[in-house]
Parts: C-alpha cells; sequence; structure tokens
C-alpha cells in the first residue's frame, strides 16, 4: 500500500469520522448574514462602500434588508461603468481593499466581447479554501488508497497570463492554476511549462505527446475539450480507450456547461465506468460543488466570500431578451422554493455587488442547499410564450441521443420568423456520418420531447410556432467556428441559444465554410 497514498487518505478521511452529534450545524440564513457582514466590513472603505454607507448599514439591526434596499441590482455593464473600469486603471480601494491584481477574461456565452471580472487576493484564497472542502468530500465516493498518489489532469486556459504594466489578464482556469499551493504541484498535470502555452493547438500537441508517462486518476475541464483531448490521444497512441493509456483514471471533474449531451460520446472513449463529480467555478468564484455521490445536485458555499440572492426568472423580472428589471423581486436563501427557477446574484470579495452573473438555478434540497444548474438567462427561447429553458433543451437532446442510438454533443438553437409566425432552427453537431441520419426523424423526435417537457411549448406549437426546422451538421465544424471567433479551449462553451448578431454570423459562417463548399 503506498506510503503516500495512505498518509493523504487518512488525513482527508479524518473530519468525515467526527460523529455527528458532534458537528454544529448552522443555519444557511445565518451563514448568508455572517458572510454579508464580513464583506462590508471589509469594503466599507472603499469607493463603493463609502457611497452606498457601508458603516452605517452595519449598525442597523437587520444588515441584510438594508444592504437589499439601499444598493441596485448590477450587470456587467453596470458594475464595469460605474466602477471596474477605474481598477482596470489601476486605481486601489474601488469596490474591495486593495489594488488588483488579476482580471479574469469571460464572454460567458451571451454576449460576444469579453468581459474583465476581477480576481482579487482575496477570491483567489476563497477558490483555494473551497477547493480543499472538496477535497474532504471524497472520501464519501470510496477511492482507494493509492487513488490519492495519481496525477490531476487540468485542462484550462495559459497560465502564461497577459501584463499590460497594471494588471495581469486571462482566463481564470489561468489565473487559478497558476497560483495552486506548492504542496499540489507533484500531482498537478501537464506541468508548469505546458501550461504556460497560450496557443492551445500547441497546449493539447503536448499534452498529447507527454500523454504516455503520465498516471492520471482524475481529468478537470469542459466536457468538449476534454473529449476532443482524449479522442487526439487515443488516435496518436492507436489504442482502443483512454484507459489504455491512462488505466488508473477513475474521476472526471466538469462543470461550465451540462454534461448530458456529452455523455454518449464521451463514454465510447473510456475502458471502464468513471465517477463523474460536478462543480460551478464561475470568473466571479467558487459557487457551489458536488459534495456527495449519487445525486447531480451541488451544495452552495454559504460560508465564504459570497453572499446570494434569487431573483424568480419569469416575465415579472425579465424582458424578452433576458435583461432584469430595476423593480425585480429578490429572495435571499431562506425565501427559496425547491424546484423553481432563479437568476443568480452575487456579492463577492472580489467587489461584486448585487452582481447578475447570468445563470439561472434551481435548488433540488433546500435542506442542504443543494442546486443544479439550469441554464443562461439570455438562453432561452420566449418568442410568444413557449419559455423554452436550456434545461429543456438539454434533457430533448439528451432523450433524442437515446431514441435514435445518434450522439450530439454539441447543438445550438435559434428563434426564427416563419411567415407571419414563428419557428424553432436546430443546428445539431454529431460525429456520425451525415448520410446515416433522418433528419426528419430528428425533428419530429425533438418536437415531441419539447412537447413532453415543456406544456407551454406543447400549445404554442398550435399557435404560434409554426415550424421546427432541424440541420444536422458535422461536429468539427462547431469547434471551427470557436477557433475562428477567438474562443477556443479553456472554459469557452458554444452557446445554447444564437440571437441577433450572433446568429448572422454564425449562419455566415456556415453559408461559407459548409453549404456553399
Amino acid at each position: 500500500m503506498p506510503i503516500l497514498g495512505s498518509i493523504i487518505k487518512s488525513a482527508i478521511e479524518f473530519p468525515s469520522k467526527i460523529p455527528l452529534d458532534k458537528i454544529r450545524r448552522v443555519d444557511p440564513a445565518k451563514q448568508q448574514a455572517a458572510t454579508l457582514k464580513k464583506l462590508l466590513r471589509s469594503a466599507q472603505y472603499t469607493s463603493l462602500g463609502e457611497e452606498y454607507d457601508f458603516a452605517g448599514m452595519l449598525r442597523k439591526k437587520d444588515v441584510v434588508s438594508t444592504f437589499r434596499q439601499k444598493l441596485p441590482i448590477n450587470d456587467y455593464n453596470s458594475m464595469h461603468q460605474n466602477w471596474w473600469y477605474r481598477s482596470l486603471n489601476g486605481e486601489a480601494f474601488v469596490s474591495w481593499p486593495g489594488k488588483v491584481k488579476y482580471f479574469a477574461l469571460s464572454s460567458g456565452t451571451s454576449e460576444a466581447s469579453s468581459k474583465y471580472i476581477p480576481v482579487t487576493a482575496d477570491m483567489i484564497k476563497a477558490i483555494k479554501k473551497t477547493s480543499i472542502k472538496q477535497i474532504f468530500s471524497l472520501p464519501k465516493y470510496d477511492l482507494p488508497r493509492d487513488f490519492y498518489e495519481r496525477g490531476m489532469l487540468m485542462l484550462g486556459g495559459s497560465t502564461h497570463l497577459h501584463f499590460n504594466g497594471t494588471y495581469y489578464e486571462g482566463d481564470l482556469s489561468g489565473i487559478t492554476t497558476g497560483n495552486i499551493p506548492f504542496w499540489f504541484q507533484h500531482f498537478y498535470k501537464p506541468g508548469n511549462r505546458i501550461s504556460k502555452e497560450r496557443d492551445w493547438t500547441t497546449k493539447l500537441d503536448e499534452i498529447v505527446k507527454n500523454a504516455k508517462d503520465w498516471d492520471i486518476g482524475v481529468i478537470s475541464g469542459v466536457p468538449a475539450w476534454v473529449q476532443i483531448l482524449m479522442e487526439r490521444i487515443i488516435n496518436y497512441y492507436k489504442v482502443n480507450t483512454i484507459h489504455d493509456i491512462w488505466p488508473n483514471l477513475s474521476i472526471y471533474v466538469h462543470g461550465g456547461v451540462s454534461f448530458s449531451p456529452y455523455i454518449k460520446t464521451f463514454e465510447k472513449l473510456l475502458g471502464k465506468p468513471l465517477t463523474y463529480i460536478e462543480t460551478y467555478l464561475a470568473s466571479e468564484g467558487f459557487i457551489a460543488f458536488q459534495s456527495r455521490p449519487d445525486t447531480n445536485s451541488m451544495q452552495l458555499v454559504l460560508d465564504n466570500g459570497l453572499f446570494y440572492e434569487f431573483i424568480p426568472f419569469n416575465e415579472s423580472n425579465f424582458d424578452t431578451e433576458g435583461n432584469f428589471k430595476q423593480e425585480a423581486e429578490t429572495l435571499t436563501i431562506d425565501q427559496v422554493e425547491e424546484g423553481r427557477e432563479y437568476a443568480l446574484l452575487l456579492s463577492s470579495c472580489a467587489g461584486a455587488w448585487r452582481y447578475l452573473i447570468g445563470d439561472t438555478i434551481k435548488f433540488t434540497s433546500k435542506a442542504l442547499s443543494e442546486i443544479v444548474i439550469t441554464g443562461r438567462t439570455k438562453h432561452f427561447l420566449n418568442f410568444c410564450g413557449e419559455h423554452l429553458s436550456q434545461e429543456n433543451m438539454n434533457r430533448a437532446i439528451q432523450l433524442l441521443e437515446e431514441q435514435t442510438n445518434t450522439p450530439f454533443p454539441e447543438f445550438t438553437v435559434a428563434g426564427i420568423k416563419h411567415d407571419s409566425m414563428f419557428a424553432h432552427k436546430w443546428y445539431l453537431g454529431t460525429p456520425t456520418d451525415l448520410s446515416k441520419v433522418d433528419v426528419q426523424v430528428m425533428r419530429e423526435r425533438i418536437d415531441q420531447n419539447l412537447k413532453d417537457l415543456n406544456d407551454d411549448y406543447r400549445v404554442e406549437r398550435i399557435a404560434a410556432i409554426r415550424e421546427v426546422i432541424v440541420e444536422v451538421l458535422p461536429l468539427h465544424l462547431f469547434y471551427d467556428y470557436m477557433k475562428l471567433i477567438g474562443k477556443e479551449g479553456g472554459s469557452y462553451k458554444f452557446p445554447r441559444v444564437v440571437k441577433n448578431s450572433t446568429l448572422a454570423h454564425w449562419e455566415e459562417y456556415l453559408d461559407k465554410n459548409y453549404r456553399n463548399k
């Protein structure tokens, strides 16, 4: 039995051996109130803190209510235009103490231009702390002791960040990986040299060439790019599965996008089953992680630099483009209900305040503070009252894959005018020979699946959605397009809904690179 593995596992298992009656259980609302007070106390002498009198708020009996009454809801544009642009210019104590050394570049999946999200030293500490919490949940998965000696491959952005004289900018994964603890260096792959590579294709080439020399137990990364990497390794070494190269691979940590559309093609690359663990690490913070097996839900991190509010995701609070209304209703964690969809607001130790991050979630267990991500505030279709969510879309495609035995790991949807009414157009990406795909069957299956999943859709299919159009495409077109627009690799995902200028550009790309060739 490996000595190092035994020591690490024993250390990690120790907290799980504490009797349940000895663990002090804290009320989620009290945890969140304490977190908010700590944030306000830290930021009271910043420009934003003085503008909204954080010091005065802290003297109020009900700090949470006062905070929510005094501060407006913000999106990226309002935070950037009012505050963060000053931090980008090198000013200190704007919305968080000190100068901001790092900015994470993030386009989310809704806007074309990059967003600059501040990543403070306190946020980096918070992300490390939550990462350790997740590691301490691993004993619940009953892993062998030698698992704790295996390497962990983290497929993310370059750690060679761009410095413009004032701050460093790059992908959040590059920022956090560049700040990993010294004790983790032994396990971390692909190592410092390859991680610094900025060209995504070159980075993948280097990982492929070195793959046979690593003993990987865990892979972490966005599903699309991990799948591409595994395919390249299998082809390069002329083996049948990734387990022929990494026999001890047992865990895949994923996040940022629903994994369900990828499962079918993903598992064809494996020699044995993997344990899937989901995380919710956004540019704005480490929000939640799967803390136990046999669930698809993630536990919110309530006591580590993030204060949450929840906006019911409905027409009363959001317009047809997914923008919040100024009078939007907000709830705290003690006011939410299971099964309802909410847009997520954050106040954070990186200087975000009542900030709409663009994701929608549902509580699956209020008692455990567990959630699932359901989509994006701007990634839904509601042309005529169909209220089609990203959760509906993902499930419809998962069912389609099961019904037709055809993988569609990438897809996107658009709402378009059709005569005097509307149509939904689906673009499906598959590695399957297109001559073997019956487009009419795909169309009928998607349509029926959505009717079964969504009552509003079923009604509007009769009244206003006059057509469902399906175009099946070679899978590589989705990834080639991402490369074309400079969003290849790292944490970039293809948007599940395309609208307006993005739809026009996507159509132009298909005409030029596929349809008219």
